[in-house]
């Protein structure tokens, strides 16, 4: 008695141990699962935040009656800002102090330097009236008197004791001296230039009403970290044929093919690459909106492809080429209103790009500053930086940061230079540019495009989620249909006919596939089987008629054997006759593949479908991914499908048979409808391993981000995305947190599809568990 109490006693003590132990861990799979939900969130969240501007810091300036600030800067690193004033003269300010930075005494809003600009001889006391920003750091001044000069303020790191100091510096690309644009030497009221390294290219318009164009072709190169004093060059002068009288402004791009000259509210687009003629390509003439309104700005976004046009009701189109039947044509893309302030829509007085990006700010009448993204035409952010129209605005290199010359916020008497911190690290997102169609640069309408990097700077990252959304499905499509049929045919005759010996040979053998690296599948699929099917394709297809109907002839062949014969073979073994003849099917097939490409195809299947039929053919297609996915899932479905058969009560099937229902009859009736929720769960469990599948589809895909369900085109899915391109993502970009959200849409996925499956077998369960 005492021993049944105590091993009543330790029976109570391992069932509640093992009680806790389960639930322990039941809640440590929920909280995982919660904690990599909410660090998915924690990581993606960034990119949906808005833009903030704030001023870091203000530095009042002491200007003589006369000056005015024409330009401002400031280092990539904010540690220095300058400006360039009309008398010539750039001072470098300190924007962080001698603690933060060196062991120099200084304080914020100290000079690090202070020098004129013109050192050469030929300047005289000359006079600014204009200074060209280009997308590099080299500056052009034009003096009152038709002088010109390029200049680069630049920057470069002092180390002191351990200690970073930026020490400022000026190059000059061309030398100290005066540069002849007009070959008359003439005054230009306006000017624009680009360059590169083995050419200038100047456009301006002189104040005798001619459009010219100059090219500096260096017989080396040009470097823009020396004096260039010792800098040969070839210049070539050329007038250009202008329809109109004046003009506004001048752009010309950084590859140095076009410039646009806007003249009232026309643009002028002439080709630059011919150095004897000057052509006019293309001439843009908005539709405005509003009856009066005009242009009133322009710019270039980086890449050199969009030209900007701001007019006086406030708004902001975007132009760039577009390839049309009847060639290419320059054509508004999108448009973005400027919201300023309660008293109605102000003016756009000026429009500033960023240097790596395609976000642009804009500077209305009143003062008011608004930051867009053309690409995923966002409005990032509204407000005013400073009471009035600024006399200079600059970006920083990085993107992060503002310089404004204006008014000083706490003396109105004086000018300032204020720097702010800008926070916009991610504009190039948002849920329209994942989720809908995006019109790009250089394509001929609006698309769903997934491609982050490129071998070119211009390059804009295209982050489109639908392409491998899209693929994750189709590929688990073509896995599905390949694998269920398979998995439920072969687990409804192993679990309801087969003999009891061969099941348990057949099921752990299937199983055991299971173990069988999808890596493994997916080198097989990639370098065997992908170029097996493309050689044999006829036999392919022939395949899917000649193994049902082999297996049907055989089956036939099988009854109406006699008697006698059967019985000489033992049951057990019955089965293993079909390999023989599927063995026989697929030779076969493969023989008549030849005869049938010359005899239907012109002796090459492949060209025929391109060539013929217009059907795009990749080696590496849907085709192979459900046949190699197909063969990973097979054991999953098969193994819980079986399960569920074979767990049917015998009474159900002999109460059935027992009725006069035949085996099929009982299978149809009886069998499957009570084993349904099985085996939905097992093409549910299935569909998620599909969904999920990372190698297989990494190999046999050829990851080309396309929306087509033809079998023949390969696809991208989300989880062979990710594998791709998360080691080459740098770790915060848009591009990182983007792959972030891909994984998060893929955990979305996942969720849905389970909490589906587990709703539909609940269901299933109550409708048959009377059975």
């Amino acid at each position: 008695m005492a021993a049944l109490t105590r091993s009543t006693r330790s029976r109570g003590v391992k069932n509640s141990l093992a009680k806790w132990l389960i639930t322990l861990g039941g809640i440590s799979v929920l909280f995982t699962l919660v904690l990599i939900f909410l660090y998915l969130l924690y990581v993606v969240k960034p990119i949906f935040e808005s833009a903030k501007i704030e001023q870091k810091v203000n530095i009042s300036l002491n200007l003589a009656d006369n000056e005015n600030v024409l330009a401002s800067g400031v280092d990539e690193l904010q540690e220095l800002a300058y400006k360039i004033t009309n008398t010539g003269n750039i001072d470098f300010y300190h924007l962080k102090t001698s603690v933060e930075q060196a062991t120099n005494e200084y304080s914020v809003g100290d000079k690090a330097l202070s020098t004129s600009l013109f050192t050469g001889d030929s300047f005289n006391q000359a006079k600014v009236v204009n200074v060209v920003n280009s997308f590099s750091a080299t500056k052009l001044l034009h003096t009152e008197n038709g002088q010109s000069l390029l200049v680069q303020p630049s920057f470069y790191a002092k180390y002191l004791n351990d200690t970073r100091e930026i020490i400022p510096q000026i190059y000059y690309p061309l030398g100290h001296d005066s540069l002849i644009i007009d070959e008359q030497q003439r005054p230009l009221s306006t000017l624009a230039f680009a360059m590169d390294d083995e050419k200038i290219v100047f456009v301006g318009f002189t104040q005798d009403k001619r459009l010219i164009k100059t090219s500096f072709i260096a017989e080396d190169e040009f470097s823009v970290t020396s004096d260039g004093d010792d800098v040969d060059y070839e210049t070539i002068f050329q007038q250009i044929d202008l329809p109109s009288k004046s003009v506004d402004e001048i752009k010309v791009t950084p590859d140095l093919n076009l410039a646009f000259v806007r003249s009232g509210s026309t643009v002028y687009v002439y080709s630059l690459n011919d150095d004897d003629d000057v052509e006019l390509k293309a001439t843009i003439t908005p539709t405005l909106d509003d009856k009066g309104s005009y242009l009133t700005s322009m710019a270039l976004l980086s890449g050199s492809s969009s030209v900007l046009l701001g007019d006086s009701s406030g708004r902001v189109s975007q132009w760039f080429e577009v390839a049309t039947e009847s060639g290419r044509e320059f054509k508004q893309i999108r448009r973005f209103t400027a919201d300023n302030d309660k008293q109605g829509k102000s003016a756009i007085a000026a429009i500033y790009t960023e240097q790596y990006r395609k976000s642009f700010y804009t500077m209305s009448a009143n003062g008011m500053v608004n930051v867009f993204y053309t690409t995923s035409e966002a409005h990032l952010w509204q407000g005013k930086l400073t009471s009035s129209q600024p006399e200079a605005l600059a970006i920083a290199p990085r993107a992060n940061g503002l310089t404004i010359v204006g008014n000083d916020p706490l003396d109105a008497s004086k000018k300032s230079l204020q720097v702010f911190s800008v926070h916009n690290e991610h504009p190039e997102v948002t849920w329209q540019a994942l989720w809908q169609e995006v019109w790009y640069e250089g394509y001929p309408e609006p698309d769903y495009i997934w491609q982050s990097t490129s071998g070119s700077d211009d390059f804009e990252g295209k982050f489109s989620l639908v392409p491998i959304s899209f693929g994750t499905i189709k590929a688990a499509l073509y896995a599905m249909l390949f694998a269920v049929p398979i998995a439920l045919t072969a687990a409804i005759y192993t679990a309801y006919f087969m003999t009891p010996g061969m099941r348990k040979k057949v099921k752990p053998t299937i199983e055991m596939m299971e173990a069988l690296p999808t890596v493994i599948l997916g080198f097989l699929a990639g370098l065997w089987l992908a170029p097996l099917m493309e050689e044999y394709l006829p036999a392919i297809f022939l395949l899917f008629i000649f193994l049902p109907l082999s297996t049907l002839m055989a089956a036939f062949a099988w009854h109406n054997l006699p008697n006698h014969w059967k019985e000489k073979l033992p049951e057990t073994l019955a089965p293993m006759l079909l390999i023989p003849v599927m063995i026989l099917a697929i030779y076969t097939a493969f023989s008549l593949s030849g005869v049938l490409e010359v005899a239907f195809f012109s002796g090459d299947m492949r060209q025929y479908l391109t060539n013929d039929l217009g059907i795009d053919f990749d080696q590496r297609n849907a085709l192979v991914v459900g046949i190699a996915m197909g063969f990973a899932v097979i054991p999953t479905i098969f193994s819980m499908a079986e399960d569920a058969i074979f767990s049917v009560p015998g009474h159900l099937t002999s109460g059935s048979l027992a009725l006069g229902a035949t085996p099929w009859q009982t299978l149809i009736k009886v069998v499957l409808l009570t084993a349904s929720p099985g085996i939905f769960s097992a093409i549910m469990m299935g569909l998620g391993r599909a969904v999920g599948e990372t190698m297989i589809v990494l190999m046999a895909t050829g990851n080309t981000p396309i929306l087509d369900w033809s079998i023949f085109q390969g696809m991208r899915t989300l989880a062979a995305n990710i594998a791709v391109e998360m080691p080459e993502s740098e770790v915060g970009s848009s591009h990182y947190r983007i792959l972030f959200l891909a994984a998060f849409v893929l955990f979305i996925f996942t969720f849905i599809f389970n909490t589906a499956a587990e709703f539909v077998r609940q269901r299933l369960r109550e409708k048959y568990s009377s059975m």
